[in-house]
């Protein structure tokens, strides 16, 4: 029998993305070696065009590893190599939701994860601390503070493009807090977003929540206050290996109803955020502001957002008539239905 090929995944524990890509590859039994930049840069693996984390390397015919980048479509390239254990689901609509879930994962939970540890001075000295030692432990205490103080200043100024800043940080932690709720009493139903097997969604969610609710103090205290189930669930998706091959979705016509309070959230927060910052690009102006949750919301814009707005418009327009119609009355009022309106 020829051995499936073995991935080189570099990444970083801190990284929720790489663990997003960790526990995909664990459920799909996929063969891989776990490496760090230094690793791979002492083998001489090419680095991507855009150097992000995690990077897979994609074993080629000659011998060589092909570096690949962003998680959303890393995940449908692996589907297409190592079909079995599927994490996308069959059912047409029920996978645009998985990618509109995955989707607000990715791009707006993550601001609540980069908010609460790099805006609170107790889980920014975490953070600036450990997460340089994760890439050199044996490092000495000099270069570690050294790398610290560089780790810390590079992250903190990139919050402007998260969006946390003082204007915006109850927003996003009231936005946290909700879906905390809201995916607390999900789980008090089913394992997984869709069934009992999960979705790349999943995978999205508890990506960023290895860092939410394990290690950043500030957001692991809360979840673990308000939201026991998924501060569980967070431990238990990383290995999802032995869920059985056969592991069930649920029927598409449960799909609207038992999410119908997650999209409500996705709409009031992250779609708002689709459509002022795609608006303010298209205009050239130099920052997103509009009004969401409410509140006033100012940051810099993020051209990549566009690209995720668009995606979505695409996986829409291509469903089929009864698809789209299904997932247009799931959609209806939660204001994710602005996403694909007629301009």
């Amino acid at each position: 029998m020829t051995q499936p090929p073995t991935l080189l995944l570099q990444g970083a524990p801190g990284s929720p993305y790489t663990r997003k890509m960790l526990a995909v590859l664990r459920y799909k039994h996929i063969p891989y070696r776990y490496i760090n930049r230094a690793q791979a840069d002492a083998v001489g693996l090419q680095r991507p065009k855009v150097d992000l984390l995690p990077t897979i390397f994609f074993p080629q015919p000659d011998g060589s590893f092909s570096p690949a980048v962003d998680s959303t479509p890393l995940i449908r390239r692996i589907e297409l190599a190592w079909p079995s254990r599927a994490i996308l689901p069959p059912d047409p609509a029920v996978a645009f939701l998985d990618a509109l879930i995955e989707d607000y994962a990715d791009e707006w939970l993550t601001k609540a994860m980069f908010h609460y540890r790099w805006h609170y001075a107790p889980d920014r000295e975490k953070s600036g601390r450990i997460l340089p030692i994760h890439q050199n432990i044996p490092a000495p205490a000099a270069q570690l503070a050294a790398m610290s103080t560089a780790f810390t200043d590079r992250q903190v100024g990139r919050l402007r493009y998260v969006g946390s800043n003082e204007l915006t940080a109850p927003v996003i932690e009231a936005s946290y807090q909700r879906f905390l709720q809201i995916f607390e009493r999900l789980l008090s139903q089913r394992q997984s977003l869709f069934g009992a097997r999960p979705g790349a969604a999943d995978f999205g969610i508890s990506g960023q929540l290895t860092q939410l609710a394990h290690f950043d103090s500030t957001p692991a205290a809360l979840t673990l206050k308000i939201a026991p189930r998924v501060f569980a669930w967070v431990d238990v998706t990383e290995d999802l290996s032995g869920l059985p091959d056969d592991a069930a979705w649920s029927p598409r016509e449960s799909a609207g109803t038992v999410l119908h309070a997650l999209l409500g959230e996705i709409g009031l927060v992250y779609a708002k955020l689709l459509l002022a910052n795609a608006a303010a690009i298209a205009a050239g102006h130099d920052e997103v502001a509009t009004e969401i949750d409410g509140q006033p919301w100012r940051q810099a814009p993020f051209p990549y957002h566009v690209k995720c707005l668009q995606e979505l418009r695409h996986l829409h327009a291509g469903l089929g008539a009864t698809d789209r119609g299904l997932v247009d009355s799931w959609l209806a009022g939660t204001g994710v239905d602005r996403l694909f309106a007629a301009p």
